[in-house]
């Protein structure tokens, strides 16, 4: 289903040669909300060596979209990226840190557990 099959419908056919029409249903499709985002990282477990690279993956278990993605890390305001993957390149110690994956269908926001990335 689509949120565009949303309407009004009726059934009509051919009873005893008379064609014959059911009442008018309201059929109404709402979105599911996103929910049971988790994420994984790579190398796993969210550990990586000083200047190399960080994988993480956003995963969502259920939601109808058109989903939206945002990434943050606890103590920054910032927004980091805004798809279903970050990478960071040559990390620093200022990138140890929570991280978190938020996930929006425009109606409502569920955000995953923290992921720890330690740099080492």
């Amino acid at each position: 289903l689509h949120l565009s099959h949303s309407g009004r419908y009726r059934c009509g056919g051919w009873v005893a040669s008379h064609w014959r029409q059911s009442e008018w249903v309201t059929v109404t499709v709402h979105k599911v909300p996103p929910s049971g985002v988790s994420l994984s990282a790579q190398p796993p477990r969210g550990q990586v060596a000083l200047g190399d690279s960080l994988v993480l993956s956003c995963a969502v278990a259920a939601g109808t979209g058109p989903l939206s993605f945002s990434w943050h890390r606890e103590g920054s305001g910032a927004l980091l990226g805004t798809g279903p993957r970050l990478e960071l390149r040559h990390v620093g110690d200022s990138d140890s840190g929570q991280y978190r994956c938020w996930v929006s269908n425009g109606d409502s926001v569920a955000e995953s557990d923290p992921l720890n990335v330690t740099v080492l």
